[in-house]
């Protein structure tokens, strides 16, 4: 039995799974302990099950490892690849602008809403098109 792993939530962001592991073994009723590649050797090998994706053969879930930069931390930076939409939202004492962003290696479902301000700040590249 394969099962997928989450890895590397950040913030609000929708989680990711990166590749089918094997099950090695049940530990308890929801841990269970994977087969990790050598790449993987700083980690940790048994997952609580909300930590795993029962894996059906959908390679659109699988994001492989050295396509999101696994870094020694064992975090990854998730990369904006394009603004979709902007909204204003009215607050009491003034209007926050934000943006719906794309992320790299995401599908446009999952995408965000971040504050247009912050994304400016470090993806001015993204909005030079405006």
């Amino acid at each position: 039995m394969k099962g997928v792993m989450r890895f590397g939530k950040k913030g609000k962001l929708s989680p990711r799974y990166i590749r089918p592991y094997r099950i090695a073994k049940r530990i308890g009723k929801v841990v269970y302990e994977l087969e990790l590649p050598q790449e993987l050797t700083a980690v940790h090998p048994v997952f609580h099950v909300s930590m795993l994706k029962k894996c059906m053969g959908d390679p659109s879930l699988i994001i492989p490892t050295e396509n999101i930069g696994v870094k020694d931390s064992l975090s990854y930076e998730e990369i904006p690849v394009q603004i979709l939409d902007r909204q204003v939202r009215k607050l009491r004492t003034k209007e926050v602008a934000s943006v719906k962003v794309l992320w790299r290696n995401q599908f446009v479902r999952e995408a965000t809403w971040e504050a247009e301000e912050d994304m400016k700040k470090r993806y001015s590249h993204l909005f030079e098109s405006e």
